[in-house]
């Protein structure tokens, strides 16, 4: 079973760790005590959690058959005569698009603008990734 710290569910969302506490402060989401006393989220309550945050498992609009929608800020657009680029900040994440210019023109893409990046691909790499291990130094008093 794995068991994230608050520190670690506030990390995997994109939020504060005060949202998490609150969030299980309110009963929104299941903790549990960990052998030092702290609270922890259960990786299977995290992920349930998630589903019913982003409307289900599939997280589709019913409109277009791709699923990944990442909403960010456009931080910047290099354009030339027939393409563009266009750097979008969604969170932690940085997603570089390449377009038309006739597209972004149309679109009216310009830094500060809000734009949604959606993905679709026949190829998605997953690579497991352990938790991040906090070590503190802890002094006597």
């Amino acid at each position: 079973m794995t068991v994230f710290r608050i520190g670690e569910a506030a990390e995997l969302l994109g939020v504060s760790a005060d949202t998490v506490r609150r969030w299980v402060d309110a009963g929104r989401l299941a903790a549990i005590r960990d052998e030092h006393g702290h609270r922890a989220i259960d990786g299977t309550d995290l992920a349930a959690f998630v589903r019913d945050q982003t409307g289900g498992a599939d997280g589709g609009s019913g409109e277009s058959s791709a699923r990944n929608r990442l909403r960010g800020i456009v931080t910047a657009v290099v354009k030339d005569t027939v393409m563009a680029q266009v750097d979008i900040q969604a969170g932690p994440f940085r997603i570089v698009s390449l377009m038309s210019r006739e597209a972004v023109d149309e679109l009216d893409l310009q830094v500060g603008s809000v734009a949604v990046a959606v993905i679709k691909s026949t190829t998605v790499v997953v690579e497991r990734s352990t938790p991040a291990v906090v070590s503190r130094a802890r002094t006597g008093a």
